[in-house]
């Protein structure tokens, strides 16, 4: 999804999700991360 620059947020629905390590990436131009997180239920 195409956003303008400035702060934003992304709400995540994990009810349907096992507990577990997931990965999520970030990308803006040339800028791309990719970070792990730990879903804990």
């Amino acid at each position: 999804k195409e956003m303008e620059s400035g702060y934003h947020e992304v709400n995540f629905n994990a009810s349907r999700l096992a507990s577990g390590v997931y990965l999520y990436q970030l990308q803006a131009q040339d800028y791309v991360s990719v970070k792990k997180m730990i879903l804990m239920k």
